[in-house]
This record gives structure tokens, C-alpha cells and sequence, in this order.
């Protein structure tokens, strides 16, 4: 989705997921485009929210208000159990709260000229959580400071200047205490430190607006704004623990443990943990910034409405991430051992930039009094630059036509036919080129150890072994990230083309009686090309075997400082990185040094080797209806929907896969395995229903109602054995139990055994979650001794409905062990029951 505010982009471009946070109460009105929108927009495959603010007038208003969720009427979530009833963790003690005020006024500070509103909000809230295995409590406080300030200048009739300024900053204090991994009671024990996030800052718009003709209008916005990602924390010793980006430097802190022995996660043994605060440190420095400038115009033609203009965005990000203390043990099971651990080290950092430029031209033509025709046409560039200001993907002038047209059937606006058909299209976000194209380290090495240290439960007594999924060597670079840059030759493929959807939408909107109204309509959307990234190194050595380069035995994986030959292939350079963007489905040529020696090889690699063809299909069939009476408005939809495919999009939810543009469905051609069904977004039924009945002049009650059919659930495992599961538990092959035979052998050994199957389980085939059911009530009362005056109480999710909404969906462990004890046991729920408290005042 895209999001506008006051015609300025304010979506975080890093990783297309987040946006400002505008006050609530600064916004005047704002439109809902869930698709089928023109040529103005793109850069989205979904919809387009643009926000409008309010503004000030002749007369002075001001006001304020108070909302309050009292922890004491909010309920808890379930508790988690194995599918055997034993209590993996006791969620009685998490508790949330939340408190915000807001003031605003606005007037003329000069009548007809000259207009100002203000609007300051402060917010606060407080959560407990229990993580199941995190080693720790967390208490998390949040203090929300936000700010609009908007001014209107009407230099005359023809001409209006509009300033807007808003600040979203929020700040979150997260204190850690320590608890016994798995212990279920999460009594808490010694405080370990505090980790300390900070979101949001200030943006800035000015537009202008010149009516400069009776049918020609020009407006020109100009706008900058900033946001902070910023992130570090303190132990309880007051060391301070953060990390700057330096890849292959020092990470303060406690490294991470992780403890995912099969008799911990079932939960019949306590468990290691250390002294990490947050897993993941990101950089105290770490923000986004956009500039933004754009021009349009609006000329009424005769029947013909054209509009045109152009868009530059320019967008930078100062990113990366460390391990906490720079690394990462995990205790398992390996080579059907418990004494072995595996060590990984990771480290990103990079300043990268998107540069965004679009021109479009549409018409709006009315061919009759109630047909209106519409063509629309859209041109977007998008530059995306590595750490260095090098561009490594660059798409110039992708073409995108919106057709569509509205029918007033008899003329009285009592019957509309409406369609559209459209071609939309996302680019690149920043977040592609901290890792994939900027310099990364990500190691894996294993060791056999004797003992655990008690404070930091790091292993002791280590010693190092070959590496299992490295045959020969000792360290594994994951995805070849050894730490250095990355040449922008190598990132993506030659022939690398713009990733598009089709949109199609058909309906029609029927009003029955002055009172009610309904209608519907059909939308199928269509993905036709994606850009994801591909990490199999094998095609590439192959062609190097093919081409006269040499393997000295090692199968390639070496410096070039271990060459044998001047022709043996040495992947471990910075001209060979394992993970390359391209297009699914289609040929790659890349461009690589497969021996380091510094020359770049051309290699053609089939889109049959690479994998299939990224497919991706929605429709849906939705019905919607509106009433309005004395007394009463309702307004609801039913909307049956079918998603199918191979790729979600930009992540990969049902792992919790948020690196937003390279996901791993493609990574390796069996990932793809069985991985064409339905996607995680397939919930075929949903039907939601809002209302309001006005008693009277004073008490009103409002109602919100929501029914969804649960989405479809995988079942993740190994393939194979560890030669061929590179990528752990993350395949469609998967077999849940039992654990063993009669006899007391395993059924389906794990990865000591080298193999243990390859059932393949088709996407979204192991079941489906529960429906869910949801309804919020509130009532309201303007007394009539004060004009102005209103108390409100909302109760969401009234009668406190707790089914589950995700579910553990890894039918073996990362090592490819069977754990029926926790196969689809409930991970998260339905928001319990809430109570907020509101008070308001205008005057």
C-alpha cells in the first residue's frame, strides 16, 4: 500500500511496511483506493489511503481529549500448551494499558486570508510480555509525543499556498528480567538491562495551488521528511550495547542463545539462555529521509477532463543489524549429537538510496451525459543504489495503462456500472541493497563443547569440527556474506525486467429507495512478472566446469588465495555472491567472477535450472450494502476471495519472513517444491458490518462486527537429509509423527541419519485455522447541559473470543526431528477484551 498526506508520500519506502503516524484527530478525511485507482498513483499492487488534514476558517475552534485503556479491564491472552497438555508457557501475567491526550485550535490570523490549525497529541502505554523461550520478561513503556500544525494562505482567489508541518517521534523502553528458559510461571527474577527503540520525526509539505484560468489548475508540492529506526540497549552493569554498521567490527553485548534441543521446545526439559537483552541490535544512527517534489496540472477540455505531471521521489537509508554481542549459539541437535553447537555471525550496514521519478497523463472523457470514459497512462523509473552511491538495479520508463469507465444507467445516479483495468507495479525497496548489495558477514561454524557458562550460558570447553553443510571446510559464508562489498555488476541479472500485476474490476452499485443501497463487484488480479533473488551456487560452478575453469578438489568453495590453478573456481570473492535478483521464470545471464581473478564471466543460466515461473492469483466476489435512516446508518460487505500461488509478495508470513523484496521461495529450486497452493491471504469468507442507532440527541450506541474464514495452514520440514536441507526446516516436505515405532526407533530419523524423507505436503493443504468471530460495541452521550461535551465507552471484542490467528506450522525441527508435541499449537490469538474511556470537548 501507498499512504498520502496531503499529497505527500508519507510511506517508509526501506521496507514498504510502515508509514507515518498523522493524529487521529488532525485528520479531516481520507480515501480508501483498494484498487482500480488511475494513473495520479502507483508505485503499489494494492491500495492508495490518502489522508487530507484539517484546516483552520474564519471561525476559532479549539478542544481536546482523553483517551484511557485501563490494564484492569483488559483481558489476557490463552495460555500456550503442546498438543500432549503440557503448559509451555503461562500468559496470565501480561497486561497492557495505554493513555493519550490531545489538544488542537484553529482560526484566521487573518479573515479570508490567512488560516492556522494546531494540533498537539501525548501518548503513553505499558505491556507486559512473556515470551516462551526468550530467557526473559519484558515490561515495555512507550511515550508518543505528536504533532500537526497546517496553515492556509489565500494569496487571492486564484492562488492558495498551504504549509503543513507533523512530527510522529515515539520512543519505547523495553526492560528485560531475567526467568528460567521455558519456565511457565515466568516468575520474574534479576532486572538485565534496557533496550531502547526510537520511531517517527518530522515532515515537512508546502504546496501551492494556482487557479489560473476558469478550466486550468496547477499545483506544485515540495516536501521533506525524516524518520528514525533507532536502536540500542544497556545492561544492568550499565554497559552499553550497540553496533554502527562497521561490518566485521566489534558488537558490544551478550551474544544470543538459543536453545532448541527437541525435549526443550516440547517443553520436558528447562532449557539454556544467556544474558542477551534484544536478539537483533540495529544502529543507534539508523533513519529514513525523503524528498519529494511534484507537479500537476488540470485542464477541462470540452467533455475531456485531462490531467498530467510528475512525481520525483528520492528516498535514503542509513540501515544494518548485528547479532547481539555479535553472534549467535544455538544448541541442538546435530549429526544426531547434543554436544555439538552451532556458532553463525551476522552483520549488515550500509547507507543505500531509491531514486523514484514517474511522469502520467490521464483523461476523464464524458462521452455522453452519463458516460464517462477514462485512459490513463504512467511512466515510472526507479534507481536503486548499494552503500557506495553505485546503482545496481535501474528500470527506466516502465509503462503502466489504467483503463476504465463509469455508466450512469438512467441517468439519476440510482444505478451505476462501473469497471476498470489496470497495470500497477512496486519497486525495489531500500532494504534490498543492505544486504544483497552492500557489504554483509554472515558465518556458520560448529563446535563441540564440554560445559555452558552460567552468566552468559555461551558454550566453554569448545572445540572446532567440519562444518556438515560445507563438506571439507571449516566455515560456512552463508549466501557468500564474508564481509566485503559487493560489486554492483554481480546483483542482478542482465536481462532483469520490471516486476507488474494486472487488475481487473467489474461492479455495479444499485440504490434501492432513498434510503438504502447495494451493490457488487469482481476484482482478479493477475501477478505477471516478480523480481526475487536466487541463491543456488551450483548452476553457476557447473557452467564454470563447462567453460574450461578447474575444481582442485575443494568444489569450488575457497579464496583464491587456495588456488591450485590460475582456472580453479575460488567462489569465496567479492565478484561471486550467492544470492543475485532476477526474474522467476525466466533466463538469468549474470555477471560473474567465478575464479577471483578479477574478470567478470557472462553465464546464461536456463530458467528451468533457476526454478519456476513466480505465480500468483486473487479474486473475489464482493458484495457490500449501505443504509441510512432517521435513526439508524449500517453499512457492511461480504467479500469471497481465493489467493493462489507460489510467492506472498514482498515477505513470506507464514515463516515470519519480513525482508521485504528477497524472500527465500526462490532461493533454491527446492524451496519451491510443492510450494504452488494457497496462500497465506486466502481467507475465502469474510463479512464485516458497522453501525450506529442514535436514541436520541444525547445517547447513541455504534456496533462493529467482523467474520473471517481462518487461512490455510503449511507443514514445514526437512528435505532430505543435511546435503540437500540447506535451508533447515523450511521446506514443503514434512512429516509431523509419531516420534518413533513401537520398537523405539525413530520413524522418520533427522538429519544424523542423512536423510529423513521427502513427503511432500503442497502448500496450504495441512488444515486450515478456525473461523474468527469479532465485535466491538460502544456508546456515546452528548449531554445537552454542555454543548460540546461528549463520553464515549468502546468494548472491543466483546464477548473476549480467543481463537488462534497463526499457529506453529513446522512439522520437524530445524535438524529435520518429527515434534508432534508441537505441530499447530497456537502461537498468537485474537486481541483479548479491551475497555478505552473517552472524554472530548469542543468548543
Amino acid at each position: 500500500n501507498q499512504y498520502f498526506f496531503n499529497g505527500f508520500n508519507i510511506t517508509n519506502t526501506f521496507q514498504n511496511l510502515n508509514f507515518v503516524q498523522v493524529p487521529f484527530e488532525g485528520i479531516a478525511e481520507q480515501q480508501v483506493k483498494t484498487g482500480g485507482y488511475g494513473a495520479e498513483f502507483g508505485r503499489s499492487t494494492g491500495g492508495v489511503i490518502n489522508q487530507i488534514s484539517k484546516r483552520g476558517s474564519n471561525e476559532f475552534h479549539a478542544g481536546g481529549n482523553v483517551f484511557w485503556v485501563p490494564e484492569g479491564l483488559t483481558e489476557t491472552p490463552p495460555n500456550r500448551y503442546s498438543n500432549t497438555g503440557t503448559l509451555l508457557a503461562d500468559n496470565s501475567q501480561e497486561n497492557e494499558y495505554a493513555l493519550r491526550a490531545a489538544v488542537w485550535a484553529s482560526g484566521a490570523l487573518v479573515k479570508d486570508k490567512l488560516f492556522l490549525y494546531g494540533l498537539y497529541e501525548y501518548g503513553h502505554t505499558g505491556q507486559r510480555l512473556d515470551p516462551i523461550n526468550a530467557g526473559s520478561s519484558q515490561q515495555i513503556k512507550s511515550d508518543e509525543p505528536k504533532w500537526l500544525l497546517k496553515a492556509d494562505w489565500n494569496l487571492n482567489d486564484s492562488n492558495i499556498v498551504e504549509f503543513t508541518a507533523l512530527s510522529d517521534r515515539r520512543e519505547f523502553d523495553t526492560a528485560y528480567y531475567k526467568v528460567a528458559n521455558n519456565a511457565v510461571s515466568h516468575m520474574r527474577g534479576a532486572f538485565m538491562g534496557t533496550e531502547y527503540s526510537n520511531f517517527g520525526g518530522d515532515s515537512y509539505i508546502l504546496k501551492y495551488t494556482g487557479y489560473l484560468t476558469d478550466t486550468f489548475t496547477l499545483s506544485v508540492l515540495a516536501g521533506t521528511g525524516e524518520s528514525a529506526r533507532e536502536n540500542w540497549s544497556v545492561s544492568a552493569n550499565g554497559e552499553r550495547n550497540e553496533y554502527f554498521g562497521d561490518v566485521g567490527g566489534v558488537t558490544s553485548g551478550c551474544p544470543i542463545i538459543l536453545d532448541l534441543r527437541p525435549d526443550v521446545v516440547a517443553g520436558r526439559m528447562t532449557g539454556r539462555s544467556g544474558c542477551e537483552l534484544a536478539q537483533i541490535l540495529g544502529r543507534p544512527d539508523a533513519a529514513d529521509s525523503r524528498d519529494q517534489f511534484r507537479i500537476d496540472a488540470e485542464w477541462q477540455l470540452g467533455d475531456h477532463l485531462l490531467r498530467g505531471g510528475v512525481d520525483i521521489d528520492n528516498y535514503e537509508s542509513i540501515a544494518g543489524e548485528s547479532y547481539s554481542g555479535g553472534m549467535l549459539w544455538r544448541y541442538g541437535r546435530y549429526l544426531g549429537r547434543e554436544d555439538i553447537v552451532r556458532k553463525r555471525v551476522f552483520q549488515s550496514g550500509a547507507t543505500v538510496q531509491v531514486d523514484q521519478t514517474a511522469f502520467y497523463i490521464e483523461d476523464s472523457w464524458n462521452i455522453t451525459d452519463d458516460f464517462v470514459a477514462y485512459l490513463g497512462l504512467r511512466w515510472d523509473t526507479f534507481d536503486n543504489k548499494n552503500g557506495l552511491g553505485e546503482s545496481y538495479v535501474k528500470i527506466d520508463n516502465q509503462f503502466a495503462p489504467r483503463l476504465g469507465f463509469s455508466w450512469d444507467v438512467f441517468g439519476d445516479s440510482s444505478f451505476k456500472v462501473f469497471a476498470n483495468a489496470g497495470r500497477y507495479a512496486l519497486p525495489l525497496t531500500g532494504n534490498v541493497a543492505v544486504r544483497g548489495a552492500s557489504a554483509s558477514l554472515f558465518s556458520e561454524q560448529f563446535y563441540t563443547f564440554t560445559g555452558v557458562d552460567p552468566n552468559t550460558g555461551a558454550p566453554t570447553g569448545i572445540a572446532l569440527i567440519p562444518n556438515p553443510n560445507t563438506p571439507g571446510r571449516d566455515i560456512r559464508y552463508l549466501n557468500n556474506e564474508f564481509g566485503v562489498g559487493k560489486d554492483p555488476r554481480t546483483i542482478a541479472s542482465q536481462n532483469l525486467e520490471p516486476m507488474y500485476q494486472d487488475e481487473y474490476i467489474l461492479g455495479f452499485q444499485k440504490e434501492l429507495n432513498d434510503t438504502f443501497s447495494l451493490g457488487v463487484r469482481g476484482i482478479y488480479r493477475d501477478l505477471k512478472r516478480a523480481i526475487d533473488d536466487q541463491c543456488d551456487y551450483r548452476p553457476i560452478i557447473e557452467w564454470a566446469l563447462a567453460n574450461g575453469f578447474t575444481d582442485n578438489g575443494s568444489g569450488g568453495f575457497q579464496t583464491p588465495a587456495d588456488k591450485t590453478l590460475a582456472t580453479d573456481i575460488a567462489v569465496y570473492n567479492a565478484g561471486f555472491p550467492f544470492c543475485r535478483l532476477y526474474n522467476p521464470g525466466e533466463d538469468g545471464i549474470f555477471t560473474m567472477d567465478v575464479n577471483g581473478d578479477g574478470v567478470f564471466e557472462t553465464i546464461p543460466v536456463a530458467a528451468g535450472v533457476l526454478g519456476p515461473e513466480a505465480k500468483r492469483k486473487y479474486s473475489a466476489l464482493e458484495f457490500f450494502w449501505q443504509g441510512n435512516w432517521d435513526k439508524v446508518f449500517v453499512q457492511g460487505s461480504y467479500t469471497y476471495a481465493r489467493s493462489i500461488g507460489n510467492t506472498e509478495g514482498g515477505v513470506k508470513s507464514d515463516i515470519g519472513q519480513d525482508d521485504t523484496g528477497t524472500t527465500q521461495d526462490f532461493d533454491y529450486p527446492e524451496l519451491a517444491i510443492g510450494s504452488y497452493g494457497y496462500l497465506p491471504n486466502d481467507r475465502r469468507h469474510s463479512l464485516k458490518v458497522f453501525g450506529n442507532y442514535e436514541w436520541n440527541d444525547q445517547w447513541s450506541m455504534g456496533a462493529n462486527v467482523r467474520v473471517q474464514s481462518g487461512r490455510p495452514i503449511n507443514c514445514f520440514g526437512f528435505l532430505g537429509g543435511s546435503n540437500t536441507s540447506h535451508y533447515g526446516n523450511s521446506y514443503f516436505s514434512c512429516d509431523p509423527g509419531p516420534t518413533n515405532n513401537p520398537d523405539g526407533s525413530p520413524t522418520h530419523p533427522g538429519d544424523g541419519s542423512g536423510n529423513n524423507g521427502t513427503t511432500i505436503v503442497p502448500r496450504g493443504t495441512a488444515g486450515r485455522l478456525p473461523w474468527s468471530t469479532n465485535l466491538d460495541l460502544n456508546v456515546a452521550y452528548k449531554p445537552s447541559w454542555v454543548e460540546g461535551l461528549q463520553f464515549k465507552v468502546d468494548v472491543f471484542n466483546v464477548f473476549n473470543s480467543r481463537e488462534a490467528i497463526t499457529v506453529n506450522e513446522f512439522g520437524e525441527d530445524t535438524a529435520g526431528n518429527p515434534q508432534p508435541e508441537i505441530y499447530r499449537i497456537a502461537t498468537n490469538w485474537q486481541d483479548p477484551r479491551s475497555v478505552r474511556f473517552m472524554v472530548q470537548y469542543d468548543f
